[in-house]
C-alpha cells in the first residue's frame, strides 16, 4: 500500500485536519493517511497546554470513525522520545516492509525542514509532500526529485483557535467533527 504520514499534535483534531487529509489522499493518489499523533514536536518545546497523548490519539480515532482511507495513527507514541519523523520513517519501513509512505507536511514545515533531524536523509529515502498553509511559500525552486506540491484548498481553523473559543465558551461546533464535539469541550474547558 501507498500511505501518507500526516503527523501532527491534533491538539484537538478539527474538520480541516479531515478536509485536508482527504485531499492529500485523493491528490498524491494515496492508498490510506495516517495522521499520525505525534508527541511534543521537538522544534515546538514549552508548549504547556497540549493534551495527554491517549486522549489526542482518542479523539482522532472518534472522530475518524467511518472515515474511508484515513486513520488515526498511535504509532510514534510508542517510540523513544524525543518524536523525530526520520525514526519514526525508519521504524515505519522496518515494521511494514510492503508498504511505501509518504510524509505529508505543511508549507510552513517545509519552509524550515532543513531544521529537521536527518532533513537530508529524509529528502533522499523518502517521498515528501507538500502542502499550502497560510502565511507560508512554498519555494519550488528549492524541491528536490523526491519533493512534489499539491495545491489543496487553504483552510484556516487552527486547534489553538479552537482551545481559545472553548476557554471564552464560544460555539466550535462547525470546527470539530460532531461525534467528538462534547468531548473537546469537556477535555479543553479550564
Amino acid at each position: 500500500m501507498k500511505i501518507g504520514i500526516f503527523g501532527g499534535s491534533f491538539n484537538p483534531i478539527h474538520v480541516g485536519h479531515i478536509s485536508l487529509a482527504r485531499q492529500l489522499r485523493q491528490l498524491a493518489q494515496l492508498d490510506e493517511v495516517w495522521l499520525m499523533v505525534s508527541p511534543q514536536n521537538p522544534l515546538k518545546q514549552g508548549s504547556t497546554d497540549l493534551l495527554d497523548d491517549r486522549l489526542r490519539y482518542q479523539l482522532a480515532r472518534l472522530a475518524l470513525h467511518g472515515e474511508d482511507g484515513i486513520k488515526a495513527c498511535d504509532y510514534e507514541l510508542h517510540l523513544p522520545k524525543p518524536s523525530y519523523t526520520w525514526n519514526t520513517l525508519q521504524h515505519l519501513r522496518q515494521d511494514y516492509p510492503n508498504d511505501t509512505f509518504l510524509l505529508l507536511i505543511g508549507g510552513d514545515n517545509w519552509q524550515h525542514f532543513n531544521r529537521w533531524y536527518k532533513a537530508d536523509e529524509i529528502l533522499q529515502e523518502y517521498r515528501i509532500v507538500v502542502y499550502p498553509r497560510r502565511g507560508s511559500t512554498t519555494d519550488v525552486t528549492a524541491q528536490t526529485p523526491n519533493v512534489s506540491i499539491v495545491n489543496t484548498e487553504l483552510i484556516d481553523i487552527s486547534s489553538t483557535e479552537i482551545r481559545r473559543r472553548i476557554c471564552e465558551q464560544q460555539p466550535v461546533k462547525s470546527l470539530v467533527p460532531t461525534a467528538i464535539e462534547p468531548l473537546v469541550r469537556r477535555l479543553y474547558h479550564p
